[in-house]
């Protein structure tokens, strides 16, 4: 098992330190792996390591196994020397071409030896790349197919280079789960998630959600995950949010080569833009027109160095809201970005159960931005509190002061959408909260969840709750016998 050991979590994302043993790295995550091409480099590894930051990067060990020169190269001068890079460096398999073409000229012994044998710092064995929403019992045999695989890799001298152990299992999550947990239990090093390219092709992030989620029930916390194929840095926040660790991006390069301009936001098309939304290096150097009239090779790596440095801010400013304990609502603004990357959201958040296991129990201020904040970790986590808190016979539920009637025992605040608490918990995480003066139904209805929580666990005692103008249906929501007083009747 690879030593990763986690240093700070902030909902299912983590920063986490990759020792990597062979080039005696520490990468730390989450980290972005350039894909270089042994034979097409648009940008130099070097000048990733010097200018962008990079610490591992990706490339294909089976063309370089098929590719009679470049394998006499890395055989004599090494993967690093070849590339000239002096990080950690990962190498595929084939099992992409394999996808693709159907078939491969090499086995899991092989190219293993022959990774390592060229310097490879982490090692892929040939899994079968099972794609999305076949039947079920091709994804299984496919996947007993890759297993036998890992068991063969998994007597393959690979000395101190790490192996990592696809998980297939196409759109199943029983067999995306099944995967995980045997390939979490035979020791390997990384999971990569596979063949959800496609599903990311198709802007189908919710779907890919379901797939990373099943995953991660197989994996045990301490397991580093690679969502393969994850190169557009709109859906780096989403996909740490789902716990993912690694992701290896192409599109900074083939994107490039395209004409097309990455952004946190989507994909624009240099013919489209009138103005370079951006600091970064090239967009300073250059104005929208001065970058169309680039011959075709300067345009195109000035365009892959754009791509590259979008792609390491934002994996940057993901890193600084963990820190922060505000990646969610980092991920919120993103999911904004897109109708399907709101759906992607939306299913994340279906899994907050999940979330709420790793979040900080304490952190800065909790902001309540759409209502998809209703359904974050920290409101589950408030209602499942409520069961622990002792309750007086007549208690009053009230979202203005305390109550300084005779008829109750004590008075405790309602804040939407967490529900109720003892006043004296008002400025303690997450129940000091940022919430807009008009609140949605979204939260409205989440603080009654909380209230009938509480009501359920006490049914002894006697609640009441004092509420400003909410509509009759969220009202109706309440358990039977709270009676309700609204306090806004007599303005």
């Amino acid at each position: 098992m690879a030593q990763f050991e986690l240093r700070r979590t902030d909902a299912g994302g983590r920063i986490g330190e990759l020792y990597v043993p062979r080039s005696d790295v520490v990468v730390e995550t989450p980290a972005l792996m350039p894909v270089v091409n042994p034979n097409v480099q648009t940008i130099s590894p070097a000048r990733m390591a010097e200018e962008f930051g990079a610490e591992i990067l990706i490339t294909n060990g089976y063309i370089i196994h098929s590719t009679e020169g470049l394998r006499e190269r890395a055989l004599a001068e090494g993967l690093h020397e070849l590339l000239e890079f002096p990080g950690a460096i990962a190498t595929d398999s084939g099992s992409f071409q394999l996808s693709e073409y159907g078939e491969i000229s090499v086995s899991t012994e092989e190219i293993l030896a022959f990774q390592r044998e060229i310097g490879s710092d982490v090692a892929t064995p040939v899994d079968v790349p099972t794609p999305p929403d076949v039947p079920h019992e091709r994804a299984r045999e496919e996947l007993e197919t890759t297993e036998e695989r890992l068991a063969v890799a998994g007597t393959v001298d690979t000395g101190e280079m790490l192996l990592n152990a696809p998980v297939q299992g196409s759109t199943h999550p029983d067999l995306r789960e099944a995967a995980a947990r045997h390939a979490y239990g035979a020791g390997f090093d990384i999971f990569p998630i596979g063949a959800v390219v496609p599903l990311m092709n198709e802007y189908r992030y919710a779907d890919v959600v379901e797939v990373v989620a099943a995953a991660k029930r197989g994996l045990g916390v301490d397991a580093p995950v690679h969502l393969f194929g994850a190169g557009h840095p709109m859906m780096f926040a989403l996909a740490v949010a789902m716990g993912c660790d690694l992701f290896d991006s192409a599109a900074y390069a083939l994107y490039a080569r395209d004409d097309r301009y990455l952004t946190v936001d989507g994909t624009r098309h240099l013919e489209e833009l009138a103005y370079l939304p951006c600091s970064c290096p090239v967009c300073t150097d250059h104005t929208a027109d001065e970058l169309r009239a680039l011959s075709d090779d300067r345009r195109e790596e000035a365009l892959a160095a754009h791509n590259l440095h979008v792609s390491f801010e934002e994996i940057r400013r993901i890193k600084g809201a963990i820190r922060e304990g505000t990646l969610l609502e980092l991920l919120e603004t993103r999911a904004r970005s897109h109708p399907t990357m709101l759906d992607g959201y939306r299913t994340l958040l279906d899994h907050a159960g999940a979330a709420e296991r790793s979040d900080p129990v304490s952190k800065g201020t909790f902001f309540y931005l759409s209502g998809e904040s209703a359904r974050r970790p920290e409101v589950r986590r408030h209602h499942g509190r409520l069961e622990r808190l002792s309750v007086p016979e007549r208690l009053f539920l009230t979202e203005g002061g305390p109550s300084s009637t005779d008829a109750y025992d004590a008075s405790w605040r309602v804040l939407p959408p967490f529900g109720p608490f003892p006043r004296a918990l008002s400025r303690t995480y997450p129940l000091a909260a940022e919430v807009p003066d008009r609140t949605d139904r979204a939260a409205l209805e989440a603080a009654v969840e909380g209230i009938t929580r509480l009501v359920e666990s006490n049914p002894e005692s006697e609640i009441s709750l004092g509420h400003r103008g909410w509509p009759a249906g969220v009202l109706a929501g309440l358990p039977d016998g709270v009676e309700t007083v609204d306090l806004t009747a007599d303005r």
